[in-house]
């Protein structure tokens, strides 16, 4: 099991369905009224932050979106 399935299991419904939604709207590309940040030393790696919720992600260069993590806010989130 990938470690993004892993801490989605660990989610609660209701946290599910906030955070499908973030998803739909970060692949749209609708960045407007959510918390992104670019990460230092990451160069296109961004982060949204919701809640306790964030959800690291790269851009690529034809604008698609690539997940990297989505996790709780913890020390070891952003290692």
């Amino acid at each position: 099991m990938d470690r993004i399935a892993k801490e989605l299991g660990k989610l609660t419904v209701k946290e599910r369905e906030k955070l499908k939604k973030l998803l739909n709207k970060i692949q749209q590309g609708k960045f407007l009224g959510l918390d992104l940040k670019k990460l230092r030393g990451g160069g296109d790696i961004f982060r949204i932050r919701k809640g306790s919720m964030r959800i690291i992600f790269r851009i690529l260069g034809n604008g698609d979106v690539f997940i990297l993590a989505v996790e709780r806010r913890a020390e070891k989130t952003y290692r």
